[in-house]
């Protein structure tokens, strides 16, 4: 199960025009895509009551794997 998630295939596709990432190719970019969205719903959850904690962290959870989405999109990032 381990060379599935560890193999070098990419996850991702670019994006057609402009700069980043586009949609999944692979189970795993799905996955990892649900974990994002569920680690930034559950970060604004955390914290409810503090609005300026709240954008904090959600911003930062919303940062935080873009590298390893960087990594895993087919031909990298550029600007098309």
């Amino acid at each position: 199960m381990l060379h599935l998630i560890l193999d070098d295939r990419p996850w991702f596709r670019p994006k057609r025009r402009g700069y980043g990432v586009g949609l999944p190719i692979a189970w795993q970019g799905w996955v990892l895509l649900a974990l994002h969205v569920a680690l930034i719903v559950g970060v604004a959850l955390l914290f409810h009551g503090q609005p300026a904690l709240t954008i904090v962290m959600a911003a930062l959870a919303g940062l935080a794997p873009l590298p390893l989405y960087r990594a895993r999109t087919e031909g990298g990032w550029r600007w098309r």
